[in-house]
């Protein structure tokens, strides 16, 4: 157990507060229109697509869950019927990735939700996340749920909160920088100071 106080992180390895959070019942929703210019859709991924986007929109914000795994272990999971992928699309390129994983039954997890920056500040990102929450609740669940940490977007746990989520747990992980270790660039995350 931690007990109050500075903790040192060691040299090559990032910390982070991932916060879990979780409904139990669909929030009422406003109805939003698709932002112009703007298509929603959902996909059966390849992998080079799939990890186009996952990089674009997860570099920033130091993704690297899905980079960690090799080709074929991805494929299970994208292949998996009860795992849906959907996108927004702004002139021909596919500029988000929502992820909903329905493996566990009478749940879902929101596995991977964001914009690329050509995305971020249009609007977007709360149409997705009705859509997301309309599509997870279409099904038989009980409990909508995600996780998120301090290394992503300075917005998204408000974001989550605001759309309906409740915080229910907090833990401290460490892990190896992916920057140090080949999963990312170095330049990746410059919000995060890089410590060798």
């Amino acid at each position: 157990m931690l007990s109050s106080g500075l903790h040192d992180v060691p040299n090559g390895m990032v910390a982070m507060v991932v916060t879990r959070l979780q409904m139990t019942a669909q929030p009422p929703l406003r109805d939003l229109a698709v932002p112009e210019g703007i298509t929603f859709r959902q996909v059966t991924p390849d992998l080079a697509w799939y990890r186009d986007l996952f990089n674009r929109v997860g570099a920033p914000w130091m993704w690297y869950g899905r980079r960690a795994l090799n080709d074929d272990a991805l494929m299970v999971i994208l292949n998996d019927p009860k795992v849906a992928l959907y996108t927004l699309s702004r002139d021909g390129e596919d500029e988000a990735l929502l992820e909903l994983d329905f493996r566990k039954e009478g749940a879902c997890e929101l596995g991977y939700f964001g914009l690329t920056p050509k995305l971020i500040g249009s609007g977007a990102g709360r149409f997705l996340m009705n859509e997301a929450i309309r599509l997870a609740w279409a099904e038989p669940i009980t409990r909508f749920h995600l996780q998120t940490c301090t290394l992503d977007s300075p917005q998204a746990l408000n974001f989550y909160i605001r759309s309906g989520f409740t915080p229910y747990r907090r833990q401290i992980e460490l892990d190896d920088d992916p920057r140090l270790t080949g999963l990312l660039p170095e330049d990746a995350a410059p919000h995060v100071p890089l410590i060798r």
